[in-house]
């Protein structure tokens, strides 16, 4: 669904990602661990489009089509969806509004709303003075609205209590699974991984949502580098334990 060729990028003059090679098949799950200004969120502002976070070389591919040169809104119909880490307030525009603006769902949204305790917040302009739960519901709502193949999150449990987490990872996981039946619940884990179709790339530092969200693989940036892959299980251990330093030590097997 998603491959990075070579990718440079840079912000402001400043070389922040540096000849990145990854790519996410078609119902796949990615975790993106990595300390405080590794280039986590200029990979993910990068494959959305954003004119700040300037592509020097390489190319992105999604679903088979060059979208390096791609405008948001073109990238967005395609099938990209982000969660942002902070998004903006904006003051005149409801959630429901925005919703109806941007949303591919047609009718009645009342279950998406229910699913994630929303209705509190439908009628409030966005962000406007919402708590970290309401901003991450939010987000998920309108991703839910916009039913895109390729969803970007960057760090879903921040700013999130302990109970939040477990609703937004499960909600997260629902999305990723969602054309999973229930009498499926019987099938292989390779047989439900080839059913599935959405794809997810999930920024986390704390690995909190790694509890509700089942990824297949992780990956780890340093200074704007990918220095390790591996299950994502094994890597938090890894990091939990030694920290950071430690994953440059697989460098070579990369």
């Amino acid at each position: 669904m998603l491959e990075i060729k070579n990718l440079a990028v840079e912000v402001e003059g400043s070389p922040i990602l540096k000849d990145i090679n990854l790519h996410i098949k078609p119902g796949e799950i990615v975790a993106l661990f990595g300390p405080n200004g590794s280039g986590k969120t200029t990979l993910l502002m990068a494959i959305m489009g954003y004119d700040k976070y300037k592509i020097t070389s390489g190319q992105i591919i999604f679903k088979g089509q060059n979208i390096t040169n791609m405008d948001i809104n073109e990238r967005v119909k395609l099938g990209i969806g982000m969660m942002f880490q902070r998004p903006p307030v904006v003051k005149g525009v409801t959630v429901k509004d925005l919703i109806h603006m941007a949303g591919e769902l047609e009718g009645d949204y009342t279950q998406l709303s229910d699913r994630l305790n929303a209705d509190a917040f439908l009628n409030r302009y966005l962000n406007d003075g919402f708590s970290g739960g309401e901003i991450k519901r939010s987000e998920l709502l309108q991703l839910l609205s916009l039913q895109s193949d390729l969803l970007l999150l960057d760090e879903p449990e921040s700013g999130v209590d302990v109970e939040n987490v477990e609703l937004i990872g499960r909600t997260i996981n629902d999305m990723l699974h969602e054309n999973l039946l229930v009498e499926e619940n019987g099938l292989t884990r390779k047989q439900r991984h080839n059913k599935r179709k959405r794809a997810g790339l999930v920024i986390t530092h704390t690995g909190h949502i790694l509890d509700y969200v089942n990824a297949d693989r992780a990956v780890v940036f340093i200074d704007g580098h990918i220095v390790c892959k591996g299950n994502p299980g094994e890597v938090l251990n890894i990091i939990k334990s030694n920290g950071f330093e430690e994953c440059k030590k697989c460098d070579q097997k990369i």
